[in-house]
C-alpha cells in the first residue's frame, strides 16, 4: 500500500512540476513571419540560443498577422514580441509594450530611385507623377519614402499618386515606364540590382538615386506590459552578455540575412521612435493606433 501511496505522489509531484515548467516558459512571437514551421527555420537556432543564456525556457506563439500579435500581448497570451519600428509605436500605445533590445540593421534606410534617363533630378519634380511603393504600413518601404516626399515639400497624399505594390512589381514598373520612380528599403534596392546582375540585366548606371532617409529606428524586441520587469531585465541582461553567440543564431535563418553586422542595442527606448510617429501623421494616420492597411 506504501509503495502505491508514494507512486501517487510521486506522479502529482511531477503533474505539477510539468505545469508549473509550462506556466513559466517565455511565449516569443514573431511579426513578420507566419506559422510555426516557418519560425522553427528562421529563428530555431536563435531560440535555442536565448534559454541557454537566459535559463528559461522558451516557446514560439505563431501570429498571422500584425493585429493577431497586438492582441496576443493585450491578452498575455505572448509575452515578448520581435517586430518592427511600424508596429511598435502601435503595440505601445494600444497594449503598452515596453522595449528590451534593438536590433540594429547597418545601412537600414528608405530611397526613392529613378531611371538614369529620367528627367527627374529631384523630388520636386515628381509632383503629379506615379510612386510606386511597398506593403502599406512597411517602415522602409511605405512609410520612410513617405516621409521624404514630405520633408522635401511633396505632399503625398495629394501631390503624387502613390501605388502599392510587391516591391519587384514595383521595380519591373520604374523599367518598364509605368511609374516615374519607386519607393523601397536599401535592402531592397541592393537586392533587386543583385537580380539584374544575376540575370544580366541593367546595370546600376541604369537608375538613379534622388534621395534617401536618415537611418531608420531599429527593429526590436518589445515585451508586453504583464510581463515581470526583473524577466525582462534578465532577457536585456542576456543579450548584452552573449551577443556574439544570439547574433550568430539569429544569421542562421536564410530571411534574418538582413542583420548582417548587426549588434544589439540595449540602451535604447520609446523616444527613439518618435520620427516613426512622424512619419504615421505624414501617411495620414495621426493617432497611429492601428496597423495601416489592415
Amino acid at each position: 500500500m506504501f509503495h502505491k501511496f508514494a507512486a501517487i505522489a510521486l506522479a502529482a509531484c511531477l503533474l505539477a512540476f510539468a505545469v508549473t515548467a509550462r506556466a513559466e516558459a517565455i511565449k516569443l512571437a514573431v511579426t513578420d513571419l507566419v506559422g510555426l514551421e516557418e519560425l522553427q527555420r528562421e529563428f530555431g537556432a536563435f531560440k535555442a540560443e536565448l534559454e541557454k543564456a537566459t535559463g528559461s525556457s522558451i516557446e514560439f506563439l505563431p501570429v498571422t498577422n500584425r493585429t493577431a500579435a497586438l492582441e496576443a500581448l493585450r491578452f498575455k497570451k505572448v509575452d515578448f514580441v520581435l517586430t518592427g519600428p511600424a508596429e511598435y509605436v502601435v503595440m505601445k500605445k494600444r497594449a503598452n509594450a515596453d522595449v528590451v533590445v534593438g536590433l540594429s540593421r547597418p545601412n537600414y534606410f528608405s530611397m526613392i530611385v529613378a531611371m538614369a534617363d529620367s528627367p527627374y533630378f529631384s523630388l520636386k519634380e515628381l509632383k503629379g507623377k506615379k510612386i510606386g511603393m511597398g506593403s502599406v504600413g512597411s517602415t522602409s518601404r511605405h512609410l520612410g519614402p513617405t516621409h521624404i516626399l514630405a520633408e522635401a515639400g511633396v505632399d503625398p497624399l495629394k501631390d503624387v499618386q502613390v501605388i502599392h505594390t510587391n516591391v519587384r512589381l514595383a521595380w519591373e514598373s520604374l523599367k518598364k515606364g509605368d511609374v516615374d520612380a519607386v519607393g523601397m528599403g536599401r535592402s531592397d534596392y541592393e537586392g533587386l540590382l543583385a537580380k539584374e546582375a544575376e540575370t544580366k540585366g541593367l546595370q546600376p548606371s541604369a537608375f538613379r538615386v534622388l534621395a534617401r532617409s536618415p537611418d531608420l529606428p531599429n527593429d526590436l524586441l518589445i515585451a508586453g506590459a504583464h510581463v515581470d520587469p526583473a524577466v525582462a531585465d534578465k532577457m536585456r541582461k542576456a543579450f548584452a552578455e552573449h551577443s556574439d553567440a544570439l547574433i550568430a543564431a539569429i544569421l542562421v535563418g536564410e530571411q534574418n540575412k538582413k542583420y548582417h553586422g548587426m549588434r544589439f542595442l540595449p540602451q535604447i527606448g520609446d523616444k527613439d521612435y518618435d520620427v516613426v510617429r512622424v512619419m504615421f501623421k505624414t501617411a495620414g494616420y495621426p493617432e497611429y493606433s492601428q496597423f495601416i492597411g489592415e
